[in-house]
């Protein structure tokens, strides 16, 4: 299952467990395509409701109450599979996450980065494992995983759909960042296959 890895060594933060979000694809909204996401107590936290499923161009992350927390835009002519992610509606991108395309890395699915200039790009994070698959991938050495999608589990071991999965955040990332990125490699990858095997 896709894990994401600071490009960084980030210090260990022992006075917080990791947040746990359960993620259900679906919009709350009837004929629209979304996420809606819950916190441990079972509140909602998050939301994505898409009016146009196809084609759509920008993508809002929202709170309980539908207020823009980020904005995910794709970045139109780019030979990469690219998106530039905006905090709520502002106008100049906080960062911009990039399909990885190396067929001898196998493990990576995507980068995380920042643009320090015009020229140079500051990978943050490295997203790797298997997005459209759900097999858990070893993690980097001298790394540590800071957010992971792993399977969800009803009371019992009974597994659930694959729509319906956890998001483990670490103290050192914003859950909002993490899901972020969830949001971005459901565009990347075909999500309706992603705990098929």
């Amino acid at each position: 299952m896709a894990k994401v890895y600071p490009e960084t060594i980030i210090p260990v933060v022992n006075a917080k467990n990791p947040f746990v979000l359960t993620v259900w694809k679906k919009s709350l909204l009837f004929g629209c395509d979304g996420f809606t996401v819950y916190n441990s107590n079972g509140n909602l936290a998050f939301r994505v409701d898409n009016y146009f499923v196809k084609g759509n161009r920008e993508i809002v992350l929202m709170d309980a109450s539908g207020r823009s927390l980020h904005t995910i835009r794709r970045k139109m002519l780019s030979l990469a599979n690219n998106f530039l992610v905006y905090d709520g509606e502002s106008v100049n991108p906080r960062f911009s996450v990039t399909k990885h395309v190396n067929v001898l890395n196998t493990k990576s699915l995507a980068y995380v980065s920042t643009s320090k200039n015009r020229n140079k790009r500051n990978v943050i994070y490295e997203i790797q494992g298997s997005y459209a698959h759900g097999r858990n991938q070893r993690g980097v050495k001298r790394r540590r995983c800071v957010a992971e999608i792993r399977r969800k589990e009803a009371k019992g071991g009974v597994a659930l759909g694959g729509d319906v999965f956890a998001l483990v955040v670490q103290p050192s990332i914003d859950p909002t960042i993490a899901m972020v990125l969830v949001i971005v490699l459901d565009q990347m990858f075909d999500s309706s296959r992603r705990f098929s095997k």
